[in-house]
């Protein structure tokens, strides 16, 4: 996915090993009032679209909002011993994934499922559900590449085997694919980007706090614990894993931290092959483009040359068998999951135990349904969409996002602080928007997808090789703009700025998100401002710098992108006060943009709903509740969540959206129209003063 992607939320399910990944989501339509809903009922539980057995009415809204609104849900609610957070993303998620588990479990037991799509999806999934060829086959998927690692000898042989490996999907050292030219949206360059590391992030590696350096300690017990799976003795193992940390470390303190390379300038450096040669000169650029069967790259983007430049230094000056363990190493790391159990489990003793306090796996079943998801996941998806969203749900959706859009526009023609040379462009922008709903017009074709009812590895590395071909036959070619980048039934959403375009899956376009049955004020406040946190995301702090057509250009005046950046900056300070746990703070510069959107998102969502009011009843109160304060109960139901300390550390460290919690408080806190609604006043903690309250849209 394009690394400048702005998605609403991150909830992780890495199911293959049972620990997380972060995913994102959101939910639209339509809205019907019902003026027939009943109201200051005490029996009624789940009324309107809003179940208040999930408040805790013994806190304050106005102190915090998110513990009132939510409490109840999480007291009942607590983290099942296979996940690091459970939340209401965790809970669509686990719906959608037992729709799929009933079409893949179908097609397992037609006599002879369609060829094509049909027939590939059943052998990748029947492959991974096939435990007993797996524990059989142990290591044995691997040998022909360990082999060739084996015969590596020197820095060429190793420069192809790197080759190799991306060819793969492994971005040992770094990674190498297409991308949109930033300047020239029409154009798909190649693009080669900092890697090669197995800890999350490379400030694990460079912290020297505690509980980091602790980190680095686990981890390399754990690289040892699997060098012995593959039989390597004990003494070897360790010194082999004391060798890869040795290299990693080195590439993480010449790698760009997160919050670096959110800033698209930075991250923008085209180059030709001679300039490339010149940067790097001790490897072999033209070696590599034919061992990938693209010799013909002329134009490439590197994201991070400082990077680079150590790079072919570490690789020339590191001795080759150094270089082979820790390719061994990325090897064996990438494919743990697909291999026997004892190597499952080691993977996830580390990745789940340790880095997120998981207590279980996920069973084999939600790992396999995840991992088909992720190798063919527009032809599972067609079913999906097929089983799941109507027609009319995806029309509901467009008028929703369509009412949306003109509540931004209505925004941006009376924005105050924004000159009318500004304000013209930021409208074109807004409406050149492409709007995609529900799932592709033109599905993905697999037919190059070599897929068999063989060994789980096999077809594992097959659906990398097919992704990775796929992604480099776009070089030189013309955008295609119909392309998605998350499968129809994730639960998730996002803006893509090269495109300037707003992507809603089906998967996310219900409860508690969206609801047909629910309260208008829920629905906008769930799926509404989600709608409006991806829009926005056309205009934060890194999306605002991107046109109208996509291209990485400054479209605002000096003056107006000073005083944008100066209300940006506000939401940093603010995050930056917020603590993830005693001594531990959110990063500012790294939520950034995740908080801009939501903060818009709800200023956008409220106005829309203010809206549509117009020229009908008031809407009736509801258990008490005001049209307005279930607005803001809408919002704050989809981030309802559990999260282990451990998973709370890890986010912190590596996602760029903030702690659910943060996500409730932090832009309510910020809204006039929230303290009004409850009727909270200075000195409340949901209550900023005006000169430290934060306000862009």
């Amino acid at each position: 996915m394009n690394p400048f992607y702005r998605c609403v939320l991150v909830v992780t399910v890495l199911v293959l090993a049972g620990f997380a990944t972060l995913r994102t989501q959101h939910t639209s339509a339509a809205l019907a009032n019902d003026a027939s809903l009943p109201f200051d009922n005490p029996q009624n539980s789940v009324v309107g679209g809003f179940d208040f057995s999930n408040l805790d009415r013994s806190a304050n809204a106005c102190q915090d909002f998110n513990q009132f609104a939510n409490g109840g849900w999480m007291a009942k609610n607590p983290i099942h011993g296979a996940y690091s957070v459970w939340g209401r993303f965790t809970q669509l998620d686990e719906q959608n994934i037992n729709v799929l588990h009933d079409i893949l479990d179908g097609l397992l037991k037609k006599k002879t499922p369609a060829p094509g799509n049909e027939q590939k999806i059943a052998d990748f999934y029947g492959s991974c559900m096939d435990e007993q060829k797996i524990e059989a086959e142990g290591l044995k998927p691997l040998e022909p590449e360990l082999q060739r690692i084996s015969q590596v000898s020197d820095l060429l042989s190793l420069e192809d085997e790197l080759a190799n490996l991306h060819a793969h999907g492994i971005p040992a050292v770094f990674g190498f694919g297409a991308s949109q030219d930033f300047k020239d949206s029409t154009q798909i360059i190649a693009q080669l980007v900092q890697g090669g590391l197995g800890l999350p992030d490379r400030d694990y590696y460079t912290s020297d706090d505690a509980k980091s350096k602790a980190t680095r300690d686990e981890y390399v017990k754990h690289v040892a614990r699997t060098f012995q799976l593959m039989g390597d003795a004990p003494d070897k193992a360790a010194a082999e894993a004391s060798t890869v940390m040795k290299i990693e470390t080195k590439l993480a303190e010449n790698s760009s931290t997160r919050i670096q390379r959110r800033n698209p300038e930075a991250n923008y450096h085209p180059m030709t092959k001679i300039m490339l040669l010149e940067m790097t000169p001790d490897f072999d650029w033209g070696r590599y483009f034919r061992n990938i069967g693209m010799p013909q790259i002329a134009k490439v983007n590197v994201g991070q040359p400082d990077f680079f430049k150590a790079a072919d230094k570490i690789l020339k000056d590191t001795p080759i068998d150094d270089w082979k363990v820790y390719l061994r190493w990325h090897v064996v790391n990438a494919a743990s999951n697909t291999l026997s159990s004892k190597f499952v489990e080691e993977s996830f003793n580390f990745n789940g135990k340790y880095l997120q306090g998981t207590t279980e796996m996920l069973p084999r079943w939600k790992r396999c349904v995840a991992s088909t998801d992720r190798a063919l996941g527009e032809a599972l998806g067609q079913l999906y969409v097929a089983k799941t969203f109507t027609p009319q749900a995806k029309e509901r959706a467009r008028a929703m996002v369509a009412n949306l859009i003109a509540a931004l526009k209505d925004d941006l023609t009376t924005l105050s602080w924004m000159s009318d040379e500004t304000r013209k462009k930021a409208i074109a922008k807004l409406e050149a928007y492409n709007r995609k709903i529900g799932y592709p017009d033109k599905w993905r074709d697999y037919e190059a997808l070599q897929i068999r009812r063989g060994a789980y590895y096999n077809n594992f590395v097959s659906a990398g090789e097919f992704e990775f071909k796929r992604n480099l036959g776009k070089i030189g070619k013309p955008v295609d703009k119909t392309e998605w980048g998350m499968s129809p039934p994730t639960v998730n959403a996002y803006y893509n700025p090269q495109f300037n375009e707003i992507v809603f899956p089906a998967g996310i376009l219900q409860p508690p998100f969206y609801d047909p049955k629910a309260d208008d004020a829920i629905n906008y406040g769930g799926i509404g401002a989600v709608i409006g946190h991806e829009m926005t995301h056309g205009f934060d702090d890194s999306g605002a710098r991107f046109d109208a057509n996509g291209n990485l250009v400054m479209w605002w005046t000096p003056d107006d992108y000073k005083k944008f950046t100066e209300r940006t900056n506000c939401v940093v300070q603010q995050f930056d006060s917020f603590e993830v746990e005693p001594g531990l703070h959110q990063k500012g510069q790294l939520v950034v943009g995740e908080s801009v959107a939501d903060l818009g998102g709800l200023t956008v969502a409220y106005a829309a709903y203010q809206k549509s009011l117009q020229g009908k009843p008031r809407p009736k109160i509801i258990n008490g509740f005001t049209p307005e304060q279930r607005f803001f109960l809408g919002w704050a139901q989809v981030w309802a969540q559990n999260i282990r300390p451990e998973a709370a550390r890890l986010r912190n460290a590596t996602d760029p959206h903030p702690l659910a919690k943060f996500r409730v408080n932090g832009p309510l806190s910020n809204m006039p129209q929230f303290a009004a609604a409850y009727a909270c006043k200075a000195g409340d903690l949901m209550v900023r003063p005006p000169e430290k309250r934060c306000q862009i849209w």
